[in-house]
């Protein structure tokens, strides 16, 4: 299989960081992205610091960030193939006490990050005549949990699963292929030691791991006839929940 270079964002820890391992070990280039600098470095000398690793540090938000990405793959690599938008937050705040401070954190990070790393991505996608963007969703889209106030990030993240549809449908013919990995609950740092206390929101009565994630967004990227899906990696939750 053709060796690709491949963009992570938010990669200095959970899905990101195990997403860029699963590239390296099978032998792609990446290039890995954080917002805080001595993270990423730790990450980057886990992950090996080898000659196909490099990266970027930077807040996605910011137009900058991914431009140096796109930038940095194309001077060490020579193209760029695949970007994974895994950069995002979570958190949960009652609807009636969200003020627009709180509510642009979500939209900053995982909208704006989203749309305008691919924005910078995708004209050396263009000039390739191919590529691939994996945006990170979530099942919490189109299934809403009464116990779970998360209108601020799940309105980022619709807006994320909309932008998806929408780029598939603009970049397709140009062989420009956009889907959206939407995980359930993962066990990585932002669910801490309590990621367990969700396992009877999945079917499979259990948590993700990270590994689960990073294959189906691996598989998303080699394959060459998926396009514009939202695919659900989240142990049935879309489907229906545990009530016990």
């Amino acid at each position: 299989m053709k060796t690709q270079t491949v963009i992570v964002t938010g990669a200095s820890s959970g899905i990101g960081k195990e997403v860029a391992r699963h590239f390296l070990a099978n032998g792609d280039n990446v290039v890995i992205n954080s917002a805080t600098a001595e993270k990423l470095e730790q990450v980057y000398n886990e992950l090996g610091a080898g000659p196909n690793l490099a990266m970027v540090a930077g807040n996605v938000k910011d137009k900058t960030t991914g431009e140096q990405l796109v930038a940095t793959a194309i001077e060490k690599f020579g193209s760029v193939d695949v970007l994974v938008n895994n950069a995002g937050i979570f958190g949960t705040k009652p609807f009636l006490e969200v003020d627009e401070a709180y509510l642009d954190s979500f939209l900053d990070t995982n909208l704006k990050g989203t749309f305008f790393t691919t924005q910078a991505a995708i004209p050396q996608m263009l000039k390739q005549k191919q590529g691939v963007v994996i945006n990170i969703g979530t099942p919490l889209v189109n299934k809403a949990f009464g116990g779970v106030p998360a209108t601020a990030p799940i309105s980022s993240k619709g807006a994320i699963h909309a932008l998806t549809l929408q780029l598939a449908a603009e970049f397709g013919k140009s062989n420009i292929r956009v889907n959206t990995v939407a995980p359930g609950v993962i066990r990585t740092p932002m669910h801490a030691e309590n990621a367990d206390d969700s396992a009877g929101i999945h079917l499979l009565n259990r948590v993700g791991e990270v590994e689960d994630v990073a294959e189906m967004v691996y598989t998303v990227a080699k394959s060459k006839f998926i396009t514009g899906a939202i695919i659900n990696v989240d142990g049935g939750t879309a489907a229906g929940h545990n009530l016990n």
